[in-house]
């Protein structure tokens, strides 16, 4: 199972001058913290990394002073130290031993908004040493282009080429047998390892349209910096849990008793891949109830996080209320302000997450669903209970 992101921070970041004469470019401030922050925070929300592996170069200890050991969700990261500059193949080349067999890497000065899921959890073919996630309809003379015949790179073509084609997205799926590929020092990646491994036919690609941020120039970086704020904030779905993401059959708190409805998981994902965030907002009384503890809830949502992601979909979050004012177990037995109808699940997310509200809505099957999205002054659907793929699609096709 895909556990481990790669960040190459290493370079010197020539092009931005003065700016990187004491930073480290991927350290430079956007809209208020480092760069890479913002890079780590988006990539470990997809919750499928448990590693971040840093390959730092150029000021690297100003890079593990700030980020060595530091918990981003649930990864931990780590900082491999180049000892000399080895070119971004060398810097990971030179990390062999700390990489696992298949791992994500990306690019530390730019980010491309897509669902890594997606594109990560599809197995390389035998014959792949690895994936390129492209963009498509990025005007510019300076990005180099890629040509793809099928699903495999077929060349890398130089600035000024056709615009008409992709480019690449910074953000690769890698055999950790690709270092192989690496016989000198220093060495380029995407110059010299990529170009060899397309013309072997090795390389595949998966194209994507998005946000694409870079800090590589001045003015790019001038950019970030003035729009980051607004891109980090985006729509949320927020999905009652039993009755529309699974069958409801009365306190379900164990896998075996979950049925996905028909289209749940993919529901989820075309929330994920359309740039949603994607919650759950459950009401589990069972546990003022008695009928079991939180710790069940906590594993059967790890579960369903597992299941999503063998499909390319995830939940940024799931909250749960466990209480209800005829329970018996305290100190769950009381009215609260999370319990739908109340709007508590949902208010705490939109304070805790860059959420923009008014694109933003709440799925449900009861009008208790729908009472606590009125509270929120979100808007909602009451799901019919057909198909949760077909009734999204729609939903999302009438969003502004």
């Amino acid at each position: 199972m895909l556990r481990q992101a790669v960040v190459l921070v290493g370079g010197l970041g020539t092009r931005l001058g003065e700016r990187t004469r004491s930073t480290p470019k991927p350290l430079l401030p956007v809209s208020g913290k480092p760069f890479l922050t913002h890079l780590l925070e988006e990539i470990t929300r997809f919750d499928c990394f448990d590693r971040v592996l840093l390959l730092a170069g150029y000021l690297a200890e100003d890079v593990a002073e700030l980020y060595d050991g530091q918990r981003f969700g649930r990864a931990r990261v780590s900082v491999s130290v180049e000892p000399q500059p080895l070119g971004t193949a060398g810097a990971l080349s030179h990390a062999r031993q700390q990489l696992d067999d298949i791992f994500v890497l990306f690019n530390g000065d730019s980010f491309l908004d897509f669902n890594i899921l997606d594109f990560a959890h599809v197995t390389l073919a035998d014959d792949e040493i690895g994936r390129l996630a492209l963009l498509a309809d990025r005007p510019g003379e300076r990005y180099g282009r890629v040509r793809v015949a099928g699903d495999r790179i077929s060349a890398f073509l130089p600035a000024g080429s056709d615009p008409s084609l992709p480019i690449n997205g910074g953000v690769y799926l890698l055999r950790k047998t690709i270092v192989d590929q690496v016989d000198h020092m220093p060495s380029s990646l995407e110059a010299e390892v990529f170009v060899q491994m397309a013309e072997q036919g090795r390389l595949s690609a998966r194209t994507y349209r998005g946000t694409f941020i870079d800090i590589g120039i001045p003015a790019d970086l001038a950019r970030a910096d003035a729009s980051m704020g607004g891109w980090r904030q985006r729509p949320a779905v927020f999905f009652d849990r039993d009755g529309v993401l699974n069958v409801d059959v009365g306190y379900a708190h164990r896998p075996e008793q979950i049925t996905w409805i028909s289209g749940a998981r993919e529901a989820v994902k075309a929330c994920n891949d359309a740039g949603y965030f994607t919650f759950v907002v459950t009401n589990q009384g069972g546990i003022a109830r008695g009928y079991y503890g939180e710790a069940e809830v906590l594993a059967l949502h790890e579960w369903m996080q597992r299941e999503l992601a063998a499909m390319g979909g995830h939940i940024d979050a799931f909250a749960y209320c466990p209480h209800h004012p005829e329970g018996s177990v305290e100190p769950f037995n009381r009215i609260c302000s999370c319990r739908k109808p109340a709007a508590g699940m949902v208010t705490t997310l939109l304070s805790s997450w860059p959420i923009d509200a008014a694109r933003s809505l709440l799925v449900g099957d009861k009008g208790s669903d729908l009472e606590a999205a009125h509270r929120a002054n979100i808007k909602s659907h009451l799901f019919d209970g057909t198909d949760l793929a077909a009734f999204v699609t729609l939903m999302l096709s009438h969003q502004v």
